[in-house]
């Protein structure tokens, strides 16, 4: 015990008296300097004390919607990545065809006494109220990030949906697109709503009634993209903005099936910036979200929980960035054309 206490306190720059303290959990001692003596627990390979080592397992149940969508699995290797460093073991649970919902891998992870869950673009609110329950009574660490539901007072890290949707309509306008498009996930689907939200303010700030007749509401799938894209594509739009990378996909496709060109007749907006949507046809313009640090966000309040340490329950919200490609271009429709 000795011999561990001075080789922390030396690497830590601590005294052994400050060490002791830590490692018995007792007051005095700063959130900076606990945080110096448990790295250094960690780098010379000593347990951490309790409550900081709980009883908990080191699994850490990893949820996610479904492996499709090329942004679930961007974010499910940074964050499995970032465990592993830590020591915890990610265990990756996604909703299949075959009717493996959430409650199903809430109920498996509680059995095996996980330490703490990520729920990536979904939430434990659709796991049903008896999951709920469990989850409230265990106090289980949970982090949501861009959670489908609101799930007030559970720490969230989430995209600015918001601010997304007014970057890529300036940029249309800004070619002189008039007529808009928006393509959403399913409705009650929280960053869709938000999304919405924003296209409604931008359109009523311009005194425009119609832009209700320009949005669309489907699955998240290629598929879904393309049904919505041909019936807004009827109301006369000239440029689409879409929920998702696969969303737009899905819209070049619906836009080609008409004889018509992308960007040249119609422009086209995603999200996400998922891989490859630089090498797409025409390469994709697509607002990013900012993966790594959202994910880095996501661990970290984890980790504090898993420490005992108190964390924000206040919405975290990261900036997107808007990627200008080739399938955006100035409008050539006049305002004659649209009267």
């Amino acid at each position: 015990m000795t011999t561990r206490l001075s080789t922390v306190a030396k690497f830590a720059g601590v005294s052994e008296a400050t060490v002791s303290r830590v490692l018995y959990g007792k007051p005095g001692v700063s959130q900076a300097t606990r945080d110096t003596v448990l790295t250094a627990l960690d780098v010379f390979g000593f347990p951490r004390p309790d409550p900081v080592r709980t009883d908990r397992a080191r699994l850490i149940g990893l949820v996610l919607p479904d492996l499709q969508n090329p942004v679930f699995p961007a974010f499910a290797d940074l964050i499995g990545a970032t465990l592993i460093q830590r020591g915890l073991i990610p265990a990756l649970c996604t909703r299949t065809s075959d009717g493996v919902s959430e409650s199903h891998y809430i109920e498996m992870l509680l059995a095996q006494q996980v330490g703490g869950i990520i729920f990536v673009g979904g939430s434990y609110a659709d796991a049903g109220p008896e999951q709920c329950r469990q989850l409230d009574e265990r106090k289980l660490p949970i982090v949501l990030i861009n959670a489908a539901d609101e799930n007030l007072g559970v720490p969230r890290v989430c995209v600015d949906d918001t601010q997304a949707v007014a970057q890529a309509m300036a940029h249309l306008t800004g070619m002189g697109h008039q007529r808009i498009g928006l393509v959403l996930g399913p409705v009650g689907h929280v960053p869709s709503a938000r999304k919405l939200a924003g296209f409604a303010r931008f359109w009523e700030s311009r005194g425009e009634s119609r832009w209700r007749r320009w949005v669309d509401h489907t699955v998240f799938s290629v598929e879904g993209g393309r049904v919505s894209a041909h019936r807004l594509l009827a109301e006369g739009v000239t440029a689409l903005v879409c929920g998702s990378d696969a969303l737009a996909l899905g819209a070049i496709r619906a836009v080609r099936k008409q004889g018509l060109t992308v960007p040249g007749d119609v422009s086209v907006v995603g999200f996400d910036d998922s891989a490859y949507m630089g090498v797409t046809d025409p390469p994709l313009t697509t607002v990013r979200q900012p993966i790594k640090t959202m994910a880095m966000a996501a661990v970290s309040s984890l980790l504090a929980q898993l420490e005992g340490r108190t964390v924000s329950r206040d919405e975290v919200l990261f900036d997107p960035e808007l990627i200008v490609r080739g399938s955006t271009g100035p409008c050539r429709v006049t305002a004659a054309d649209l009267a």
